[in-house]
C-alpha cells in the first residue's frame, strides 16, 4: 500500500491553506527548490554551456518522458517532454490526419478542453483541404465514429465536471472503422490509472503542471504508439526533432521513433523542476491513488450536499465515471469561489458556473476535505460571498 503520510511531506502548503486546486496547478514540491538550485548554480553557473554533455541536458527530454510513461502506461522510449500542450495537440492531430488521407472528419466533444478545439479549428484552416471538425456531446461520441472519421481527439476526463470516457470502448470503435485516436491526458495523468498500450492509444499529450506538479506552465509530453513512431511525420519539424540536430543540414530529416516529436531547445530549468517532481511519485501505486481519490471525492459529495443546499453536483455521481476531481453549480459560482479562497480554502471557477475541487491523495486527507466543507457551510449559509470585491474578476479565474 502507498503510504501517503510519506508522500505528504514531499509537498510545502502553506499555514492555514486546504489546496483542493492541484487539478489546475499542482503545489510546490519541496525536492523541487534544491533541484533547481543546483541546475542553476552548479550546472548552468559552473559549467556553461559545456552542461549540455556534462549535465546531461540533452537527453532530459527523453529521460522524463521514460518516468511519466510508468505513470500512463507507455513503455519506455515512446513518451518526450517539450513545448506547451497546445504544441502537442497540434503535432498529434497533424500526424493523425496526414497518416488518414483520404478521410476528413475529426470528431471531438463538447466537454473538451478549448485549446484543443481551436488547435483543430486552426490546422483545419491551414490545411485547406475541406477537414471538417464535428463536436458533440460527450455521450454521443461513440455513435459519432464511423468511416468517415480520419481521427478521434478526446479529452479523456472533463475539466469542468470530470466526467471520464472509457478510453478502451472508444479506442477499440475507432479502430474497428480505421480511425485514429488522440488522447488529451491532461486530467488523468497523475489522477488515475491510465494504459495506453493496453488499450491501444495511437497519440497521448497532457500538461505535467496539474497532478504531476511540475510548476506553472511545465513542459508538456507526447506519446506515439510503436507501431506509429517512426511512421508519423511531424508537422513541426523542429531542429530538435532532426535525425542529426548538430549536422545543421539544410532539409529535414526526422529522427528516430519518439525523437521526431522534438521541437525546439529544451527548457533545461523546468525541466529539472519537474523531474525533481517526480521523485515524488517513486513507491505510488496509481491504483492506490485512484481508490484513495475516490475515497475523498466520496465523503465530500456527502458532506457538500448534506452542509450546503445551495450547491447541486456537476459531476457524475458514479466514480466509475469520474476523474479526481468534483464540481458543484451555482448562479454564482465566481463571487462564491472567491469568498471561499479568503479563509483559506482555495479550489477554482470553471464558466459558466462551476466550482472546481481537485483530490489529490498524495497530499489531500479526510481532515483537509471535512476543514473545507466547514467553510463552505460558513460562506453560503452567511451569504458572505454576496460582497462587492468578491464579483470583481481577475485575469485568472
Amino acid at each position: 500500500m502507498t503510504d501517503f503520510s510519506a508522500t505528504r511531506a514531499k509537498f510545502h502548503i502553506p499555514d492555514g491553506i486546504i489546496y483542493l486546486d492541484g487539478n489546475s496547478l499542482g503545489p510546490l514540491p519541496i525536492a523541487a527548490k534544491a533541484r533547481a538550485a543546483k541546475v542553476i548554480e552548479e550546472e548552468w553557473g559552473g559549467e556553461l554551456i559545456k552542461g549540455w554533455n556534462t549535465a546531461g541536458w540533452m537527453v532530459q527530454p527523453r529521460k522524463v518522458g521514460d518516468r511519466i510513461a510508468r505513470l500512463i502506461g507507455a513503455p519506455e522510449g515512446s513518451v518526450v517532454m517539450g513545448d506547451t500542450l497546445s504544441i502537442k495537440v497540434y503535432q498529434a492531430l497533424a500526424s493523425a490526419l496526414e497518416m488518414r488521407p483520404d478521410r476528413r472528419v475529426i470528431v471531438s466533444d463538447n466537454g473538451n478542453f478549448p485549446t484543443d478545439l481551436y488547435m483543430a479549428q486552426g490546422l483545419i484552416a491551414s490545411l485547406g483541404r475541406g477537414h471538417e471538425l464535428k463536436v458533440v456531446d460527450p455521450e454521443a461520441v461513440e455513435a459519432a465514429i464511423d468511416e468517415s472519421v480520419a481521427a478521434l481527439m478526446i479529452t479523456e476526463v472533463d475539466y469542468r465536471t470530470g466526467r471520464k470516457h472509457d478510453m478502451a470502448k472508444l479506442i477499440a470503435k475507432a479502430h474497428a472503422v480505421g480511425a485514429l485516436v488522440i488522447w488529451d491526458l491532461a486530467h488523468s495523468a497523475g489522477a488515475i490509472p491510465v494504459d495506453l498500450k493496453g488499450a491501444g492509444a495511437d497519440f497521448a499529450v497532457g500538461c505535467t503542471y496539474k497532478y504531476l506538479n511540475g510548476g506553472p506552465g511545465a513542459p508538456a509530453f507526447i506519446y506515439v504508439a510503436a507501431e506509429h513512431a517512426d511512421a508519423a511525420r511531424p508537422a513541426l519539424s523542429g531542429w530538435m526533432g532532426h535525425e542529426a540536430p548538430f549536422a545543421f543540414d539544410q532539409d529535414y530529416r526526422p529522427g528516430n521513433g519518439i525523437e521526431r516529436m522534438r521541437v525546439g531547445t529544451p527548457p533545461i530549468i523546468a525541466l529539472a523542476v519537474l523531474d525533481a517532481a517526480l521523485d515524488a511519485w517513486e513507491g505510488v501505486d496509481m491504483a492506490d491513488v485512484r481508490r484513495k481519490s475516490i475515497e475523498l471525492s466520496e465523503l465530500f459529495i456527502r458532506e457538500v450536499e448534506a452542509r450546503c443546499p445551495d450547491l447541486v453536483l456537476a459531476s457524475p455521481r458514479d466514480s466509475a465515471v469520474r476523474g479526481s476531481q468534483v464540481s458543484f453549480r451555482h448562479p454564482q459560482g465566481y463571487a462564491v469561489m472567491q469568498a471561499l479562497i479568503a479563509p483559506g480554502l482555495i479550489g477554482d471557477f470553471r464558466a459558466p458556473d462551476a466550482l472546481r475541487f481537485g483530490f489529490t491523495p498524495l497530499y489531500i486527507g479526510e481532515e483537509e476535505v471535512l476543514g473545507a466543507v466547514s467553510i463552505m457551510e460558513d460562506v453560503l449559509s452567511k451569504r458572505s460571498w454576496d460582497k462587492p470585491e468578491y464579483h470583481r474578476r481577475g485575469l485568472v479565474t
